[in-house]
């Protein structure tokens, strides 16, 4: 019933060996990996302001200052990030480099980080979007949660169809969006330069700050703090890059490394630009605009709806609706929603790596019908829609969590780089080598101390804010993490064999019994395979469940004089699985070396109705016995008509997804309707 949907969703199954052409040319990793920091223009900036805005205006003057921190941190962060890819180009990012020089719980603690900051960055980016949108679209400020929750379901649906697919079609908004911020930004220069005034829409807008005699000394001080923390969001999708390598055309290093260093230079220039001319322009923010932003010296009131940093600066450089304006918008929007693709990449291929390293559960690891690694999408949105449901899709709310992971990530990885780059430098002997060892561990070590300089930043002035649940979310996947590799070094010190082991003797003796509740084919299939078997006993076990039933079947037991003897078990509670149950254990008990061998009649059926009505008791009662010590359950399956027509079905469908395929029209069913042959029912599917 599944299968039409999911392959009219995600598209037809494609084979193993197609893998390698589903790696990605840099024009289109761009897009896919980068989206989340080049997008993050559309956001940083603001947040920048709204944090001075306590301050009044009187604080906007150093935007720039703190943007040009941010900048900086982002430059040093990407230089650092490119020893990285190149050091480790099989991917895993930082979580690789900490488990290779850090040891196993830096490994983890940086994982924990990763995967809580890619479940953030698809609730961030998807209701900054959200929010964008219903500043235009009054139906979607009303209902932001379930059309955040539609975009989760379509970003999902679409990285399903596999990373090549879903790249080329995020290509296309954000390289439009790459060209109307760098267009707004050349043509808003181009305008100062000639001398015309730029005016933001709010531009004649007064704060009220929140300290009418302004910050000084250490409150100042942390206010700088903060705004920079807050305009570090810019950051944040770096580390997916490095950890995408293996997704990569080749030469992957090199193709990263380039790809970081264009991501990074094209968002430092767009950052840069966007707060320039924000205040240049006059762009006035706060943090409760109905209260706190003035016109004629009164609060604007509930009405008014603030416009983000990005659109006052592109009304005020281009005209308020004109259509550059309206294409700059509607580019914001889409790359905004894009840029949740960016954890769709990495959270999905470290979850593969940490499953194939015992941390996650197995399934993380395996390819889906599109060779995406399927399950960690599903994952991944299955979390991201949580928070955006708990939170109302609360962009204020939402981004005071952010960018801790990032952080934590960075600290950690570019410790455990300086610590590569000194086990390394013993070991080259060549001097231009030694040079460049020299230069990467110089790179890597004041990339550390800023990133956790940033880090102590964010903690000290995000804590109470929302940080924390980032930390507790991060202390819930260790633990999480931690207990499946004990569980799964447990089971791997239980199944190692011994030397005991390797001299066990065979079974004592083997005793089969076929369950029967009635005389009918099945239960003589089982019978006559039992046999077979050549088990040093063999006995027929019925419950008396109904007096009448059990009466009839021993009578046509007898009458068809079959040779294997049946044993009647009691059950005045009507019960079936118990009295089989204690039945098994009382000859195991009788003779401990002795092994029991169960066989359990079961039709195949090929409807699914069909299958709630038989099965459900044999179902239950394997259940039990594979419980049971010393017993081995064999099930002995009987076709009835529908598993020949379904199967048949099958077939067809599998000869038609086949790439290459050709169709073949029904054919002649052998004689006798044999199992496996057309029957007339399907005959008349296939002619259909």
């Amino acid at each position: 019933m599944t299968d039409i949907p999911k392959r009219l969703l995600i598209g037809r199954a494609l084979s193993s060996d197609r893998l390698g052409r589903t790696l990605l040319p840099k024009r289109v990793a761009l897009p896919v990996f980068a989206s989340d920091p080049l997008s993050s223009v559309a956001y940083a900036p603001g947040e920048i302001l709204l944090v001075l805005s306590v301050a009044g205006m009187s604080a906007y003057h150093l935007s720039p200052w703190v943007a040009v921190a941010v900048a900086v941190l982002l430059l040093t962060v990407v230089a650092s990030y490119r020893q990285n890819v190149r050091a480790y180009p099989s991917g895993g990012g930082a979580y690789r480099i900490a488990s290779a020089n850090l040891g196993r719980r830096s490994a983890l603690t940086v994982a924990s980080a990763l995967l809580v900051d890619y479940v953030l960055t698809v609730a961030v980016s998807i209701s900054s979007g959200v929010e964008n949108l219903g500043s235009a679209l009054p139906f979607v400020a009303e209902h932001k949660t379930l059309c955040a929750l539609a975009v989760i379901v379509l970003l999902t649906l679409m990285n399903l169809r596999g990373v090549r697919e879903s790249g080329v079609l995020f290509a296309i908004p954000t390289y439009c969006f790459l060209v109307g911020v760098l267009g707004m930004i050349l043509w808003g220069v181009a305008r100062l330069l000639a001398g015309d005034q730029m005016r933001a829409p709010t531009a004649d807008f007064e704060i009220r700050a929140e300290h009418a005699g302004g910050l000084t000394g250490l409150a100042m001080v942390f206010l700088l703090l903060r705004a920079f923390s807050s305009g570090c969001a810019a950051l944040t999708g770096v580390e997916a890059i490095s950890n995408g390598v293996p997704a990569f055309q080749k030469p992957k290093a090199r193709n990263a490394a380039t790809t970081l260093a264009i991501m990074g230079a094209l968002a430092v220039t767009m950052f840069l630009g966007v707060v320039s001319l924000a205040l240049v322009s006059g762009v006035r923010l706060a943090a409760d605009p109905s209260r706190d932003l003035l016109s004629g010296g009164e609060p604007v009131g509930s009405g008014y709806v603030q416009q983000p940093v990005i659109s006052q600066v592109s009304a005020a450089v281009f005209g308020d609706g004109t259509p550059l304006f309206l294409f700059l918008a509607a580019a914001t929007a889409l790359v905004l929603f894009l840029a949740a693709n960016t954890a769709y990449n990495g959270f999905p291929l470290l979850g593969a790596i940490l499953a194939q390293d015992r941390y996650l559960p197995r399934q993380l690891h395996t390819r889906g019908d599109r060779l995406a690694y399927s399950n960690g999408i599903v994952l991944l949105a299955t979390a991201a829609g949580l928070l955006v449901a708990v939170y109302g899709a609360d962009t204020n709310h939402l981004i005071q969590m952010y960018i801790v992971g990032v952080f934590v990530s960075f600290t950690f990885s570019q410790v455990g780089m300086v610590r590569h780059w000194n086990a390394l430098l013993p070991q080259e002997k060549d001097p231009a080598e030694r040079r460049r060892t020299h230069r990467a561990r110089a790179i890597n070590a004041v990339g550390a101390c800023l990133t956790g300089l940033v880090l102590v930043v964010v903690l000290s002035s995000k804590f109470t804010h929302g940080a924390w649940v980032s930390l507790l979310g991060m202390v819930v996947f260790y633990a999480l993490m931690t207990a499946i590799r004990r569980h799964h070094d447990e089971v791997a010190a239980e199944l190692a064999p011994t030397e005991q082991d390797e001299k066990a003797v065979r079974p004592s003796r083997v005793h089969s019994i076929v369950l029967v509740s009635r005389l009918h084919k099945p239960t003589l299939r089982a019978l006559a395979y039992a046999k077979l078997m050549r088990a040093d006993s063999l006995e027929a076990v019925t419950v008396k469940v109904d007096p009448d039933d059990t009466a009839q079947l021993r009578e046509e037991w007898d009458r068809n004089a079959i040779e294997v003897p049946l044993t009647i078990l009691d059950s005045p509670y009507r019960e079936i699985t118990r009295p089989v149950i204690e039945y098994v254990k009382r000859l195991r008990a009788a003779e401990p070396g002795q092994v029991i061998s169960v066989f359990v009649p079961e039709y195949v059926v090929g409807r699914w109705y069909e299958r709630l009505l038989h099965n459900q008791s044999a179902l239950w009662l394997k259940g039990r016995l594979l419980f049971t010590a010393g017993v081995m359950v064999t099930s002995v399956p009987y076709q009835l008509a529908s598993s020949r027509v379904a199967r048949e079905r099958a077939r067809r469908r599998a000869a038609w997804e086949a790439p290459g395929s050709v169709r073949r029209g029904p054919t002649r069913p052998p004689a006798g309707g044999a199992p496996g042959g057309s029957v007339g029912g399907t005959r008349r599917d296939a002619g259909k």
